[in-house]
């Protein structure tokens, strides 16, 4: 997967798809995961052909104008982008599960290695359910709002609350959290408490 940041113009798109494949990339999917002042910051998932260097497509990428690639790593989640809607369709199929479920389901449409839901006990924060990547134990100060958390020298964390209990999530290596994941992630973790209460 590839993070990149380019001029929201028409063509923009077109020239990193030419660059990616004459640098021996193919392009799988592409999400659009925000925009921001005359700015796209796209997720592209690639295969690559044997024998192909990631820093080469970063490099073909690199040279085009205004185009700037933010990340890029190894994608072990499949290579399928799991939409949002796709998620609150699993929700709605049990309302019962529906909180564990986002919880699962999590890695796959945010793109990260694990997540957890987590409620705050008599001895410190619980782990209610959890991906099995996702750490046993978090010291965070309570969670108000959606928020970047500093995270380690391995995992890049974010947060937000669930009704009693929080979400976490954290990405091995990266890319950061955007804004807009935010509040992607707060607007599916309200879908979730109502789908619940059915």
């Amino acid at each position: 997967m590839m993070r990149v940041e380019l001029p929201d113009v028409p063509g923009s798109l077109g020239r990193i798809a030419t660059a990616i494949g004459e640098a021996g990339g193919d392009i799988d999917a592409i999400e659009i995961v925000e925009k921001r002042d005359g700015y796209a910051v796209d997720d592209v998932l690639l295969e690559i052909v044997p024998g192909t260097m990631p820093d080469s497509i970063v490099s073909a990428c690199s040279i085009l104008d205004g185009v700037s690639v933010l990340w890029i790593n190894r994608y072990a989640a499949g290579g399928n982008l799991f939409l949002d809607l796709e998620v609150v369709e699993s929700l709605t199929e049990d309302p019962a599960t529906a909180r564990d479920r986002l919880v699962d389901l999590l890695p796959i449409a945010f793109r990260v290695d694990w997540a957890a839901r987590i409620r705050r006990g008599v001895s410190g924060w619980e782990v209610v359910h959890a991906t099995d990547a996702a750490p046993t134990e978090f010291d965070t100060a309570d969670i108000t709002a959606p928020t970047r958390l500093p995270g380690d020298e391995i995992y890049v964390e974010c947060a937000a609350p669930f009704g009693d209990d929080a979400i976490l999530m954290g990405r091995r290596g990266g890319p950061e959290f955007l804004d807009s994941e935010l509040a992607r992630l707060e607007h599916l973790l309200g879908l979730a408490i109502t789908i619940s209460r059915t």
